[in-house]
């Protein structure tokens, strides 16, 4: 499966449009979701997504490493988010709208997963980033570090550092329940 990916983003390198066009289906729901967890409203997560296939599409000839293609899109996505991001000045809240129209299982797991959806979406936006490319993507320390231009040692920094802050807030609201 990955020779055939590496064929394809070959083929998209080269100009041909379908096979940028496969790729973009095929990754579709994963570049949506990431740009989702960024902006945290279907809207925003859309443009994310528009421009990033936009910048993709323009600069793919520039990619050297056809193995890298999800890796290389991530950084896409994500620096396309914190744009628009900016344009709101970095004021994310997690609405309770947005809590509904998330799709968790409904289970005695329900309200941990919102909770930490809430927790997650009010860190920094590098522990945010850290956290989320780390324990939602599953993307290594090094590849981590690779998508946001800095040291790995940094991202452990952010790991580190978020999950403190995750288990602070997690803390404090078990202090709330059983005051």
């Amino acid at each position: 499966m990955e020779f055939e990916n590496d064929k394809m983003v070959k083929k998209a390198i080269r100009g041909n449009k379908k096979a940028f066009e496969q790729l973009i289906k095929q990754y579709y729901e994963r570049i949506y979701r990431t740009a989702y967890l960024y902006v945290h409203n279907e809207e925003d997560a859309l443009d994310v997504v528009q421009e990033a296939t936009y910048q993709t599409f323009t600069s793919i000839h520039s990619l050297k490493h056809p193995e890298y293609f999800m890796t290389w899109l991530t950084k896409i996505i994500i620096r396309c988010a914190g744009q628009i991001l900016k344009k709101r000045n970095n004021i994310v809240p997690l609405t309770d709208e947005v809590l509904s129209n998330l799709t968790v299982d409904y289970h005695s797991g329900h309200d941990e997963a919102i909770n930490l959806l809430n927790v997650i979406g009010q860190l920094r936006g590098n522990y945010q980033s850290a956290i989320i490319l780390f324990y939602y993507y599953d993307y290594s320390i090094k590849t981590i570090s690779e998508i946001m231009e800095i040291p790995e040692g940094t991202v452990k920094t952010y790991l580190s550092r978020g999950r403190a802050e995750l288990k602070k807030s997690y803390k404090e609201e078990e202090g709330k329940c059983n005051g």
